[in-house]
Protein backbone atom coordinates (compact mmCIF):
# COMPACT_ATOMS: atom_id res chain seq x y z
CA UNK A 1 0.00 0.00 0.00
CA UNK A 2 1.37 3.59 -0.52
CA UNK A 3 1.58 6.10 1.78
CA UNK A 4 -0.49 9.18 1.11
CA UNK A 5 2.07 12.41 0.35
CA UNK A 6 1.25 15.02 2.87
CA UNK A 7 2.43 18.54 2.23
CA UNK A 8 4.75 20.12 3.64
CA UNK A 9 3.58 24.19 4.26
CA UNK A 10 6.71 25.11 5.38
CA UNK A 11 9.30 26.61 3.34
CA UNK A 12 11.93 26.00 5.39
CA UNK A 13 11.86 22.20 5.84
CA UNK A 14 11.10 21.97 2.05
CA UNK A 15 13.93 24.04 1.44
CA UNK A 16 16.14 21.45 3.92
CA UNK A 17 15.18 18.68 1.85
CA UNK A 18 15.77 19.65 -1.20
CA UNK A 19 19.55 20.40 0.05
CA UNK A 20 19.50 17.35 1.77
CA UNK A 21 18.72 15.13 -1.37
CA UNK A 22 20.60 17.52 -3.01
CA UNK A 23 23.57 16.63 -1.48
CA UNK A 24 22.94 12.77 -1.69
CA UNK A 25 23.06 13.12 -5.09
CA UNK A 26 26.27 14.96 -5.27
CA UNK A 27 28.15 11.94 -2.72
CA UNK A 28 26.61 9.51 -4.80
CA UNK A 29 28.21 10.90 -7.72
CA UNK A 30 31.64 11.72 -5.96
CA UNK A 31 31.32 7.70 -5.10
CA UNK A 32 30.28 6.82 -8.65
CA UNK A 33 33.52 9.42 -10.02
CA UNK A 34 35.83 7.55 -7.22
CA UNK A 35 35.25 3.75 -7.47
CA UNK A 36 35.64 4.94 -11.92
CA UNK A 37 39.11 6.27 -10.75
CA UNK A 38 40.08 3.65 -9.32
CA UNK A 39 38.75 0.46 -11.28
CA UNK A 40 38.62 1.88 -15.12
CA UNK A 41 38.39 -1.72 -15.92
CA UNK A 42 34.32 -1.86 -14.46
CA UNK A 43 31.36 -1.26 -16.52
CA UNK A 44 28.83 0.39 -16.28
CA UNK A 45 26.90 -2.26 -14.33
CA UNK A 46 29.29 -3.49 -12.05
CA UNK A 47 30.09 0.68 -10.95
CA UNK A 48 26.41 0.37 -10.27
CA UNK A 49 26.71 -2.96 -8.44
CA UNK A 50 29.14 -1.41 -6.27
CA UNK A 51 27.02 1.63 -5.13
CA UNK A 52 24.59 -0.03 -4.47
CA UNK A 53 26.61 -1.93 -2.16
CA UNK A 54 28.07 1.35 -0.62
CA UNK A 55 24.34 2.19 0.26
CA UNK A 56 23.98 -0.89 2.35
CA UNK A 57 27.73 -0.86 3.74
CA UNK A 58 28.43 2.26 5.10
CA UNK A 59 31.28 1.83 7.37
CA UNK A 60 30.84 4.05 10.60
CA UNK A 61 27.38 3.96 9.74
CA UNK A 62 26.05 0.54 10.03
CA UNK A 63 22.97 1.52 12.19
CA UNK A 64 22.67 4.26 10.59
CA UNK A 65 23.76 7.68 10.38
CA UNK A 66 21.90 8.88 14.07
CA UNK A 67 21.87 7.60 17.37
CA UNK A 68 19.11 5.45 18.54
CA UNK A 69 17.25 2.06 17.92
CA UNK A 70 18.35 0.34 14.43
CA UNK A 71 15.22 -0.26 12.24
CA UNK A 72 14.28 -2.66 9.63
CA UNK A 73 11.28 -0.81 8.38
CA UNK A 74 13.14 -0.25 4.91
CA UNK A 75 15.16 -3.28 4.67
CA UNK A 76 12.23 -4.59 2.10
CA UNK A 77 13.60 -1.77 -0.33
CA UNK A 78 16.82 -2.70 -0.15
CA UNK A 79 15.98 -6.29 -1.30
CA UNK A 80 14.53 -5.64 -4.30
CA UNK A 81 17.54 -3.72 -5.11
CA UNK A 82 20.17 -6.38 -4.31
CA UNK A 83 20.75 -7.98 -7.61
Amino acid sequence: MKSPRIPVADPVVTERMKVAFDLCEAAEEMMRLSIRRRHPELGEAEVEERIVRWYQHRPGAELGDAPGRPTHRLDHLIERSTP
